[in-house]
């Protein structure tokens, strides 16, 4: 048999239908092409071509970025051979990829999928990379690089391909990054973006162990900088548009003559309601040192409650996702006040 050999007309006319050209030689098993009769037309000159080990693009021309993305994916969670018939022959758009398995698209690429303006095009990218358990037994090839992990987050479907969430995918497209400002444009556009917070994205580089790396840490710097600017953006937002009276920004609390009480981001002294805004991240993975911010933010709450100021917590993400809900929160308290007994007099600075 030779690679100008017709395939079966069933096997033929499912091809023409699939919706991509890009399949495994196990979904072609499936369609009852053999993998000798796939690998006679991936040969020099055939009409298919071999895009990956055990994946064949269905067609002699160059793939587009759509067919690397699946042909990934494809060669990352291929089963083992003794579970190859049982992988079904073409998912269909919106349907479990179980021919994936659990591998997704992370790094750059993935970036690309959520839109990054500060991610290359696709199809300019010389590697894929696809994050997959760290127990799988495969090796990096040709465009694909297989990122290995042993937490795996819960992908989304983007355009029919699993993708890594936004802050797994900076963590691994950093990893391979060494320009400081390549690093820095991402972080930014993330959190400006809206895509998510910085905590979360401190958290990801902390555990992939890149706190360690000097153009990291700086552009974590900026990062959180411009997510606690964006987070009293949003708390100046609320008060405005939720019509909650004007407080006064920013200040520290000291009782008369006594102690400093700690610093709050907005409040109303006739109601003695305080907004504290809780932009932690935890950083170089010392979660001692984490713990001891959040147990300083705990005595001071207590401090401050005991003296009759209510206290609400709020963190960025609820600013960002429950805007109308945090107003409301405020409200409930400023309202609660004339229902308490009178606060303790403290002193009002500018901090």
């Amino acid at each position: 048999m030779n690679h100008n050999t017709p395939l079966s007309p069933l096997p033929l006319q499912h091809l023409a239908d699939a919706q991509l050209r890009v399949m495994s030689t196990a979904q072609l098993d499936a369609h009852g092409v053999s993998s000798a009769d796939a690998g006679a037309h991936c040969r020099p000159g055939g009409p298919w071509q071999q895009l990956l080990p055990g994946v064949c693009l269905l067609h002699p021309g160059p793939p587009t970025s759509e067919e690397r993305l699946h042909g990934a994916l494809l060669y990352a969670g291929r089963p083992p051979v003794r579970a190859a018939r049982a992988v079904p022959a073409q998912p269909g758009a919106g349907e479990q990829h179980a021919a994936y398995a659990d591998a997704m698209i992370t790094g750059l690429a993935a970036l690309a999928l959520h839109r990054f303006s500060s991610a290359p095009p696709l199809l300019s990218l010389d590697r894929i990379d696809v994050l997959v358990p760290r127990t799988r037994r495969l090796r990096s090839v040709g465009f694909t690089r297989l990122v290995r992990g042993h937490g795996m987050p819960t992908p989304q479907q983007i355009t029919g391909v699993p993708v890594a969430p936004v802050p797994r995918a900076i963590a691994d497209a950093v990893a391979q990054l060494t320009e400081a400002g390549a690093v820095r444009r991402l972080l930014t556009e993330a959190v400006r973006g809206g895509h998510c917070e910085p905590a979360a994205i401190v958290r990801e580089l902390n555990r992939a162990r890149l706190l360690t790396r000097p153009h990291v840490v700086d552009a974590v710097d900026s990062l959180l900088a411009e997510g606690r600017a964006i987070a009293e953006d949003r708390l100046y937002r609320m008060v405005a548009e939720y019509g909650l009276p004007d407080p006064l920004w920013n200040v520290d609390l000291r009782l008369p003559g006594g102690p400093h009480l700690g610093g709050v981001d907005a409040y109303w002294p006739d109601q003695a309601v305080a907004v504290e805004l809780d932009t932690r991240a935890p950083r170089q993975g010392f979660r001692q040192d984490d713990d001891a911010l959040w147990s300083e933010y705990a005595r001071k709450r207590e401090h401050l409650e005991r003296l009759g100021i209510t206290v609400v917590h709020i963190t960025p993400k609820k600013l960002r996702d429950s805007l109308e809900q945090q107003a409301a929160i405020v409200r409930t308290a400023l309202m609660a006040s004339t229902d308490r007994d009178p606060a303790a007099y403290v002193v009002v600075l500018p901090r």
